[in-house]
């Protein structure tokens, strides 16, 4: 019954016909693809999987990382806009960069500052996305700003191979009836201290030190902002054109899916 709901929900989805609406899509497609690359560049300069940097880490770093990240995100958003209304107008760049001087200097200490840092570290990466909602014109005191913004928090990270879920994300609106914020927040911290759990692993690596600190802070911070945009895109474009959400959601999946068959082409010709 479920899946004759869900068929009958995508039968009745209007066609987009507008150009400048298709032309915004692809432009949102072309950058969810490229948000996460320098993240999987770094996986292949290690030399392991993302699953693999997380059997890296110390077991009592493991034990906590859930609570570590729950705590930094419960007092994300109150530290987030203290900073945004004290340094106001800077742009992606001054984020991108606070984040890897952050990493840097956690970097210098090895595992132990690295998770010192990680709450900070959480703090400019949700700065990042609440500019971004503010560049889209949304309010990012609202409650449904702020869960949205939460949403790209659950994303799967730099670091992972995209297998569709980030995009499922977008298309299944976190509702804040009857839940507080607290509560979505407790939601999304697991599967974000997964994605953090990489970021230490990787910053520990003997290696690297503070350069890898400070570049996989920037990796992390580029490719929440671009996912953010992506995200309140979407919205800004559906309260425009009044194309329903769930409408331009799936002609952004036929887009991606579109422009990844040309980029496999593009590469299968470039081997011959």
């Amino acid at each position: 019954m479920a899946t004759n709901s869900a068929k009958n929900r995508q039968l009745v989805l209007p066609p987009i016909n507008d150009p400048t609406v298709h032309a915004e899509i692809g432009a949102l497609a072309r950058r969810y693809l490229d948000a996460g690359g320098l993240g999987m560049e770094i996986l292949s300069t290690i030399g392991t999987s993302a699953e693999g940097l997380i059997a890296r880490l110390p077991g009592f770093v493991r034990k906590r990382l859930d609570r570590i990240t729950l705590s930094g995100l419960e007092r994300a958003f109150g530290a987030a806009e203290r900073s945004r209304r004290i340094v106001r107008d800077r742009g992606e760049w001054f984020n991108r960069l606070a984040s890897s001087v952050s990493g840097a200097a956690g970097g210098i200490a090895g595992l132990p500052g690295a998770v010192v840092e990680l709450p900070v570290t959480i703090t400019l990466l949700l700065r990042g996305i609440l500019d971004v909602a503010s560049e889209h014109g949304l309010d990012t005191q609202s409650p449904e700003v702020r869960a949205e913004a939460l949403r790209v928090f659950a994303a799967a990270g730099p670091m992972s191979e995209d297998d569709g879920t980030d995009l499922g994300l977008l298309a299944a609106r976190l509702s804040v009836t009857g839940q507080t914020l607290q509560a979505l927040i407790a939601r999304v911290a697991p599967r974000l201290s997964v994605v953090l759990g990489q970021k230490l692993a990787a910053q520990a690596t003997p290696i690297f030190g503070a350069v890898a600190g400070a570049s996989i802070n920037y990796t992390f911070a580029r490719y929440y902002q671009e996912l953010a945009r992506v995200h309140f895109g979407v919205m800004r474009l559906s309260q425009e054109t009044g194309v329903p959400h769930e409408a331009l959601v799936e002609a952004l999946r036929l887009e991606i899916e579109r422009v990844e068959r040309q980029r496999r082409a593009r590469r299968s010709g470039m081997d011959d």
